[in-house]
């Protein structure tokens, strides 16, 4: 990847923006056509997405290297973005390719803008964003739900005004599913009272009701693996076709300080002609019932007050939530003092890499 650019952040604002050397999924795939450029916000800092020509997809910092114009206004040469202000192309690693206002000058060959390690997953566009001193990719395995052939997905992708903290601790919140969602067509049944427990697992841990199981939003489990991520299951009435219980692969990146993009895959094991009905199910009837759930997030979230985590007053079902701040407390820590290194590949999982 391209040179990072000096940036010295304290723990809280990685807190903030999202920690480092990790991947995060940046957008679905289907925003970056053939042939143009697609600008989004990252983790604080400004990107711009483009395709070459044979399709190879590339990421840059939009911030030409030369006076800073963001390269996103430029035009798509193919394997090169021309910066609209004067000129100077800079293809997808990064690398100044020419200067056609003084042709030879010291800009042209040098690896100036910031590319980040890009794939493709369920339909959305993952990069690696390092730190100065962890600039090469961490190991990463991938969501198994995401890439076992047997099982089907849908992508939902939001945008939510929420800082991303808060995101992801409504993941790690499993009883939220009992009253805020009470009324939805998955989580109308169960018991409102629960009591919960954190189980390890190789990747990050299980937090899980010890009394209840596939009836309503019963466990989450908290991924690291490079990328974080959860994964969860939700029952399905008969109503919904073949396939049982839903799972659901959510994680969220943050866009800055205050937004938050939020991805959620639905999908089920399903295969043959019970893969058809799913699909056209979930198109015909359930999306949209899906959306009604994400929609009551969404507003229950954007609502808080950016401080309402520094006045509450915790109980158990708030285990999972206090673990992840713990968790990302630490490691924010860590980045800022420059001591966290990236992964390692006894950290992540044999046979998912």
């Amino acid at each position: 990847m391209g040179p990072m650019v000096k940036r010295q952040l304290s723990a809280d604002q990685i807190l903030a923006t999202g920690l480092r050397n990790q991947w995060y999924a940046i957008c679905p795939s289907d925003m970056v056509p053939q042939g143009g450029v697609h600008r989004v916000r990252r983790l604080g800092i400004d990107w711009v997405l483009f395709r070459e020509s044979d399709g190879t997809l590339r990421m840059l910092e939009d911030r030409c290297p030369h006076r800073g114009a963001p390269l996103s206004q430029g035009q798509h040469l193919g394997s090169k973005i021309a910066c609209a202000y004067h000129g100077v192309q800079v293809d997808g690693t990064g690398k100044v390719v020419s200067v056609p206002g003084l042709p030879g000058c010291n800009l042209e060959g040098k690896t100036l803008v910031p590319s980040p390690p890009l794939q493709e997953l369920g339909g959305a566009i993952l990069a690696y964003i390092g730190d100065e001193q962890h600039p090469d990719p961490a190991p990463v395995a991938l969501p198994d739900p995401l890439v076992d052939e047997e099982i089907s997905s849908f992508l939902c992708y939001a945008e939510w005004d929420t800082p991303w903290r808060y995101a992801m601790e409504n993941l790690l919140d499993p009883m939220h599913g009992a009253f805020l969602h009470r009324e939805s067509h998955s989580m109308f049944g169960g018991d409102t009272e629960a009591r919960f427990r954190i189980r390890e697992t190789d990747r990050g841990f299980f937090f899980e009701k010890t009394d209840q199981r596939g009836v309503n939003f019963d466990w989450v489990e908290f991924c690291r693996t490079g990328i974080d991520w959860v994964d969860l299951s939700i029952p399905y009435p008969p109503t919904a076709g073949p396939g049982g219980s839903f799972g659901i692969v959510g994680m969220g990146t943050p866009i800055d300080e205050h937004t938050t993009a939020v991805f959620f895959w639905r999908y089920r094991k399903v295969s043959g002609w019970e893969r058809d009905v799913w699909r056209f199910l979930y198109r015909t009837k359930l999306e949209a019932r899906h959306w009604h759930v994400l929609e009551q997030d969404r507003v229950m979230l954007e609502a808080m007050a950016e401080d309402a985590d520094q006045a509450e007053n915790l109980y158990q079902h708030d285990l999972g939530v206090v673990r992840l701040r713990r968790l990302y407390k630490k490691l924010a820590e860590e980045q800022a003092a420059g001591l966290a290194p990236s992964p390692s590949p006894e950290s992540v999982p044999a046979g998912r890499a």
